[in-house]
């Protein structure tokens, strides 16, 4: 029996225009209905802030006459938000799919991410939701990654593998190789590796100073267990993330601590 098509929502933090989201977009309408709801222009690294002390402003956004989607001027968040609450609020979504994010979205990353936290609202709005990135700041046109990662999906929603747990997101990241270099998909652990930030000092030209953020990523991680080595290795990877904080072993150690105010 033939599974009816599920009903889609992109967003992304690059922006309604970026490559990543509108070759998605094309792949994934192969097989389900797809709406789009994402920032009118570039939000990476913004995290999971939300709008709330000024007015979201909307735009319908075409592209060769045909409408494509929802462009925000505000954060992932904000868009995947309005998007399900207000702009498709008579759909019942089956996934929320941010992505394709250029750049990887592995380790330390995903504290920051706008990519990751466009999913996160998603599963806030208990809509099962992945994170997608193509692991390079290179020139990319996105097709293959788009490709995979339309592949990935469907097989996920045929095999009934979309409904995760209450909170929890698959945040995806794929190797910059050809496809048929790529080993293929592993489930992993994010990643220990961290940036060694440092703010590089330089002057404008009425000689006032500025900063302009840098550093290196400092790699831990040699088991493709964890995100990192896996795309490093030319593997898919796939970790389960989970808005919940809360550090369970750490709770058990202290939670009879005897404190005085």
């Amino acid at each position: 029996m033939t599974k009816r098509k599920p009903n889609i929502l992109v967003s992304n933090d690059d922006g309604i225009e970026a490559p990543g989201l509108q070759r998605l977009v094309e792949e994934l309408k192969t097989y389900a209905n797809v709406y789009v709801s994402a920032p009118y222009r570039q939000q990476s690294a913004v995290g999971h802030s939300i709008t709330i002390f000024y007015p979201l402003r909307t735009y319908e956004h075409y592209i060769d006459g045909k409408f494509f989607g929802i462009a925000v001027e505000g954060t992932p968040a904000d868009a995947v938000k309005i998007g399900v609450l207000h702009f498709f609020k008579d759909i019942k979504f089956d996934l929320v799919v941010s992505g394709i994010n250029h750049g990887a979205n592995t380790a330390i990353n995903i504290i920051y991410s706008g990519t990751v936290s466009a999913a996160t609202e998603g599963t806030i709005l208990k809509i099962p939701s992945i994170a997608v990135s193509l692991t390079t700041f290179n020139k990319s046109d996105f097709i293959e990654p788009a490709k995979i990662t339309s592949n990935i999906i469907k097989q996920m929603w045929e095999d009934d593998k979309i409904n995760l747990n209450e909170g929890t997101l698959l945040n995806m990241n794929i190797p910059n190789v050809p496809a048929n270099e790529i080993k293929g998909v592993l489930v992993t652990k994010q990643g220990r590796s961290y940036w060694e930030d440092t703010f590089e000092v330089r002057a404008d030209p009425n000689g006032r100073d500025y900063y302009w953020l840098t550093g290196h990523m400092l790699y831990r991680d040699s088991s493709i267990e964890f995100d990192v080595a896996a795309v490093n290795d030319n593997y898919v990877s796939i970790t389960p993330l989970h808005f919940d904080l809360t550090d369970y072993n750490t709770f058990e150690v202290i939670r009879n601590w005897k404190i005085n105010l």
